[in-house]
């Protein structure tokens, strides 16, 4: 909200020498958030002055129109001769009053004006755009000044150049402030200074012969005020004051009906619309749209309405998108005499769905989604109604019919002990203070101990006892609440799910991995990305009601969307080599979800409204996943390097394992979106806990990456599982260090290539006994020797006894009846024999 400081002194007499820093200050102690001020026409320099047109000689022989004026300028040149000057413009004639800045004057951005030979004529000063001057970004031609102006007279003053602009991000619960009679309130607040009101006036009782309204969607439309007027002179110009005051604010002058709805809206926070009304067909309706309906708006867009949309509609169809924007059916055009106001309260969650909905923001939504005072609707229409009649010329008349549709509501009413406020802050506010407080932001406070407060109208953000504390210190002033460190209770610790999340983390850390963070929001785009199918449980996500964007609607279940976007994007930055990796959580909807209680805010929620709210909450897995692109050992000058493969991601799951403190059995597998022939199923026990390999062709296309990524994701929940006996942590147990020698033997075994390696890797582990220490597949290879559909799997066994050395018979009989197993269970051939 941009606030200019003349109009806001308007409504609050700020000391004399208050400048707008001086402002921006004292809103600031009280919880707003003044983003700049803004000092128009600091580097602005007479002398600018009004001029008249005497004579136009237009110039011929150049590419763009150019002429020669002569310019009354009154005594502002100290001689009273016409100045010579001249334009390139084409929008003024003689006799129009312009401004003009002579010669040693200096217009915003430190362009300094002299006399000078240009065109072949002299120029002595220059005819000014709204541009020029720093009013605006319209630049299509110059300023046309009323006709009852004075010749000479200063047009710095006239045009209000010089002056401070607060702008104020103003944050959802405080909507009262985008309007100056907000801001001004907050100003004598600040200042302990009364408030002028702008919106208390005289306002007419509703009757039965204004402009015909109905309401059938009363859930959506609170209350809605009509007022006519007619006989408003089409030509009737904004004054400049009027547009100068729109402009400051942010807003665009384009006619005397828009400006005049835009001018009392940034006055008293209310937004208006103004319909032309030979262009209305019966009566006014509000009610939500039908399937299908569509509706052009004033930006010329034709849009497809949702049957939750509220509609401004007439016999015609939809007139307008209520609280958003009018439609073009009833615009006020250049031929508008007659005009009907429409001033209404609209439910803001459905203008702040609507908006979203369409793409549609605008200055009357971003209003009516904070919540706008029903009781300024009376006084808005009221107030554009007199503008109306005074600057529409003499034909312009109220009609004497007054509209309002109102659907009544009992005021909040909210009890709150006078020491809340003093045990929230932890500092001592009298009751005097507390009532003082709570009634200079318009509050009615009844009691002296358990107060009963009732807030006004324009304040729908305080609802329960806490937010009328806070009410309380902040206008006491967030700077005499004492920093002081709460009393912490000694630690206990991490749990152990936590331990093992860090030791999970720092173990792929250590290997090369980079943690990264990603947002938890995914879009079906992804999945069929991905390639997965319609059935596929990863497709079923939960949808956010107000996500951060409609492509990204839902909640993850996997890990990989994320990480595969930032590889994309660090490949995209010249990071060519990437090890990523991530652990969190995934949500994953339940068939059957109940619907989640309001917890209250004045106690602590019972178990049973607890066990409630979890039922209600998704599954949510913990996982852990990892990407890889490019080298995986680097190239250098001692040699070239090695590029990542589905090994490393498959490895990357053994270390996770490893570090969880359980054995992991890696089986082939066919699971989207990995490389259906490079692609592990990663397993404990008989349960599948993930999955790792090289992604599948197609989705490294899709998702523009590079060829042969590889990727790796665990849920570590169930890999876990087993630990529960344990506490959920497993300590590793140091083993026994033999000093006795270790016997090595090698044995190369030709299966079946259907048969997986983890299948000969346990025969062999069971035949060779106690004796044996470790066990490593070194090659495996394929081709005519072995056979077609065979394969040679060669292992190297270690043995060691922990009381003896062994003997070569010893390490040979182990070594036999591994083998044997293996035979006896996989089929294994010993090769060569």
């Amino acid at each position: 909200m941009r606030v200019p400081l003349s109009w806001l002194r308007e409504y609050v007499d700020l000391p004399a020498g208050a400048s707008g820093r001086d402002v921006a200050d004292k809103l600031v102690g009280l919880g707003l958030e003044v983003e700049t001020v803004d000092q128009l026409g600091s580097d602005l320099k007479g002398p600018l002055v009004v001029g008249q047109v005497l004579e136009i000689e237009e110039l011929e022989g150049f590419k763009k129109p150019i002429r020669f004026c002569r310019v009354d300028v009154g005594d502002a040149n100290g001689t009273g001769e016409p100045q010579q000057i001249v334009c390139g413009a084409t929008n003024f004639d003689v006799d129009d009053k312009v401004v003009v800045i002579l010669p040693g004057g200096v217009l915003p951005g430190g362009f300094e004006i002299s006399a000078r030979k240009t065109y072949g004529k002299p120029s002595e000063g220059m005819i000014c755009s709204a541009r020029e001057l720093g009013m605006g970004e319209d630049h299509n031609g110059i300023i046309v000044l009323p006709i009852e102006v004075e010749v000479g007279s200063d047009a710095i003053d006239l045009l209000g150049l010089v002056d401070e602009v607060l702008d104020i991000a103003v944050t959802p619960d405080r909507g009262y402030c985008l309007s100056l009679r907000g801001v001004a309130r907050e100003a004598a607040i600040a200042y302990g200074i009364p408030l002028r009101d702008p919106a208390l006036l005289d306002v007419p009782t509703p009757n039965s012969y204004g402009y015909p309204v109905a309401v059938e969607a009363s859930d959506g439309c609170r209350r809605f005020v009509a007022r006519t007027v007619v006989g408003v002179d089409p030509a009737a110009p904004s004054p400049l004051w009027l547009q100068r005051r729109v402009q400051m604010a942010g807003m665009r002058p384009i006619s005397l009906a828009v400006d005049v709805t835009n001018y009392v809206m940034l006055e008293l926070g209310q937004p208006l619309h103004a319909y032309d009304r030979t262009a209305l067909q019966g009566t006014i309706t509000v009610r939500r749209a039908h399937e299908g309906e569509k509706l052009t708006t004033l930006d010329g867009v034709t849009r497809v309405l949702d049957h939750e949309d509220l509609l401004i509609t007439d016999k015609s169809g939809p007139i307008g998108l209520a609280g958003v924007m009018g439609g073009t059916t009833t615009e006020i055009g250049p031929e508008t005499r007659d005009i009907v106001i429409e001033a209404a309260n609209f439910d803001p969650v459905s203008i702040a769905r609507t908006a979203r909905r369409h793409k549609l923001g605008s200055e009357a939504s971003r209003r009516f989604e904070r919540g706008v005072d029903p009781e300024a609707a009376r006084a808005a229409a009221q107030r554009a109604v007199d503008l109306l009649v005074l600057l529409g010329g003499e034909g312009a008349v109220a009609e004497a019919g007054v509209t309002e549709v109102d659907e009544p509501r009992e005021p909040v009413r909210i009890g709150m002990g006078v020491d809340h406020p003093t045990n929230v802050a932890g500092i001592a506010y009298s009751a005097e203070t507390v009532a003082q407080r709570l009634q200079e932001v318009g509050c009615a406070v009844e009691g002296i101990d358990a107060l009963t407060v009732t807030p006004p109208t324009w304040r729908p953000d305080l609802t329960d006892p806490n937010d009328l504390a806070e009410e309380v210190i902040r206008l006491e002033g967030y700077d005499r609440v004492p920093s002081s460190l709460p009393q912490v209770p000694a630690g206990r610790g991490l749990t152990a799910a936590q331990r093992l999340r860090r030791r999970v983390g720092r173990a792929l850390a250590g290997d090369g991995y980079t943690e990264v963070l990603n947002y938890p929001f995914v879009g079906d785009a992804v999945f069929d990305a991905f390639g997965l199918d319609a059935s596929d449980p990863r497709r079923a996500t939960v949808k956010l009601v107000n996500p951060i964007s409609d492509e990204e609607p839902g909640l993850r279940t996997t890990l990989l969307p994320g990480l595969l976007t930032a590889l994309r994007r660090n490949i995209g930055r010249g990071n060519t080599d990437a090890a990523l990796f991530e652990a969190g959580l995934v949500f994953r909807p339940k068939a059957e979800r109940p619907v989640a209680p309001r917890l209250p805010v004045d106690r602590r929620p019972t178990d049973e409204e607890l066990a409630q709210l979890a039922a209600a909450l998704p599954d949510q897995p913990y996982r852990v996943a990892v990407v890889l692109a490019g080298e995986r050992a680097p190239s250098g000058w001692w040699g070239s390097g090695r590029p990542e493969s589905w090994a490393d991601a498959v490895e990357a799951a053994r270390t996770v394992a490893r570090t969880v403190g359980v054995e992991l059995t890696v089986r082939q597998d066919r699971h989207a979106p990995w490389h259906p022939g490079r692609c592990a199923a990663l397993l404990v026990g008989d349960t599948v806990v993930g999955h790792a390999g090289e992604l599948h062709p197609r989705v490294v296309k899709a998702l523009q990456l590079p060829e042969r990524t590889s990727a790796m994701e665990l849920d570590l929940d169930l890999l876990t599982a087993s630990l529960a006996a344990d506490g959920g942590e497993r300590l590793a147990a140091a083993g026994h260090i033999s000093a006795f020698p270790v016997a090595t033997q090698d044995v190369a075994l030709i299966v079946d290539e259907a048969v997986p390696a983890a299948e000969v890797e346990a025969a062999l582990r069971e035949g060779a006994g106690e004796l044996l220490e470790s066990l490593r597949l070194f090659d495996v290879f394929t081709g005519e020797q072995v056979g077609g559909g065979r394969k040679s799997l060669a292992y190297a066994l270690r043995f060691r006894a922990a009381d003896r050395t062994l003997t070569a018979e010893e390490s040979t009989a182990a070594r036999d009846a591994a083998v044997a197993l293996a035979a006896e269970r996989t089929g294994a051939v010993l090769r060569g024999a």
